[in-house]
C-alpha cells in the first residue's frame, strides 16, 4: 500500500464516521481536528474501524501518529504493508 492510498484509506473511514464533514479540501499537514467537526469519540472511532476492517492495531500512546493525514500515513503504510 502506498501513503496515499493510505491517506484515501483513512479519508473513507472518516467519511463513514462523519458522513456530513466535506472532505475534498483536507490538508495532508495539518491535523485532522484543526480542521474537522472531530471529537474524541470520533478519534477512537477511527482507531477501531482500523483495527476492525484491517486488523492494525495502534496502541493509545501512538494515537498522536494519527493526528493529520501525512502523519497517518507515515505510521499506518508500513503496518498494511507488513499484513500483505
Amino acid at each position: 500500500m502506498t501513503k496515499d492510498e493510505c491517506k484515501k484509506l483513512v479519508l473513507d473511514i472518516i467519511a463513514d464516521i462523519a458522513p456530513d464533514e466535506d472532505l475534498s479540501n483536507v490538508k495532508s499537514d495539518v491535523k485532522l481536528r484543526d480542521q474537522l467537526e472531530l471529537d474524541s469519540m470520533d478519534f477512537l472511532d477511527i482507531v477501531m474501524e482500523l483495527r476492525k476492517q484491517h486488523s492494525i492495531e495502534v496502541p493509545e500512546d501512538q494515537y498522536e501518529q494519527l493526528a493529520s493525514l501525512d502523519s497517518c500515513a507515515e505510521y499506518l503504510t508500513p503496518k498494511f504493508n507488513a499484513l500483505v
